[in-house]
């Protein structure tokens, strides 16, 4: 028998108005929750402006504790609601010590559990390292009740490890909030490519774990603040595959979305079934992958 999940994704183009930005988000989930939902996944560092493209210290103002005010507001919103929100934050843990964290909060309103973002990026305009300490929790799902969610955050998701990882460890589906996009001086065909093997890996995810995939992007051109580059250009392109990769909903490039989507969870099994590939793994054989590399 099928068992339906109604996922809530928010593709939203951000300005500096943080009040503004939760308020939107806030309307959204409501939105949402009134369609049916019973989930619903936020981007990456929803509640500002992606403020990595430049290293500036009193940037740091932006981060906040796990639990505050603002998670007090999307605890509120969960509770509102009934509905489990995955949310992206700057985490600040200790003076001087900050984290990406993504966290869930449970339909009750209460936290349902945290992940810090693992992979950390340092390219131009993702100066993530500047301002982020990798996590320490592991890959670990959180339970709600809507199901075991493997959550990961944006560049984690070209790594097929964290994914098997968290499928090891029974997540039910896989959620990457993301903020990725062009950089201006690229090439259409290079924006191609790129944009291409960000959809690419994570559908593989899917396939090779037997898991469904939910990937919530930005939207909209954000300037360089120093004035450097052009900025970036996030491509939106959220989408929602299942267990076989198949896309079940994919989000336009340049436009928000705020959008209903329906995931038969059921579908995992029997696609495990066909493709046992949990079955047929050699774990007697995968001692490299513990070494950066092998010479």
């Amino acid at each position: 028998m099928s068992k339906i999940l109604n996922v809530g994704i928010i593709q939203q183009s951000n300005t500096a108005d943080i009040n503004e930005n939760r308020r939107r988000i806030g309307d959204k989930i409501a939105e949402l929750a009134g369609q049916g939902c019973s989930l619903i996944v936020n981007q990456e560092l929803h509640d500002s402006l992606y403020f990595c493209q430049t290293e500036n210290v009193d940037t740091c103002d932006l981060a906040v504790a796990i639990p505050s005010e603002v998670t007090e507001f999307y605890s509120a919103l969960a509770k509102r609601h009934g509905v489990v929100i995955v949310t992206s934050l700057f985490e600040r843990r200790a003076p001087g010590l900050y984290h990406n964290t993504a966290v869930v909060f449970e339909r009750d309103g209460s936290i349902a559990g945290k992940y810090r973002k693992m992979h950390i990026p340092d390219d131009p305009a993702y100066y993530e390292k500047f301002y982020f300490t990798p996590g320490d929790i592991g890959f670990e799902p959180i339970s709600t009740s809507v199901g075991r969610l493997g959550v990961l955050v944006c560049w984690d998701q070209w790594y097929p490890e964290a994914a098997r990882l968290m499928a090891l460890r029974g997540a039910e589906i896989l959620i990457y909030p993301t903020a990725i996009g062009w950089e201006s001086s690229d090439t259409d065909a290079e924006k191609a490519r790129q944009r291409e093997a960000w959809i690419t890996v994570q559908r593989g995810h899917a396939v090779a774990n037997g898991l469904p995939v939910v990937a919530v992007n930005r939207v909209g051109l954000e300037p360089d603040p120093s004035g450097v580059t052009g900025g970036i250009t996030f491509w939106g392109s959220s989408f929602v595959a299942g267990p076989q990769g198949e896309f079940i909903y994919d989000a336009p490039t340049d436009e928000e979305a705020t959008v209903k989507v329906a995931i038969d969870m059921s579908r995992s099994e029997s696609v495990r079934r066909w493709w046992p590939f949990l079955r047929d793994r050699r774990i007697d054989a995968y001692q490299g992958l513990v070494k950066r590399y092998i010479d």
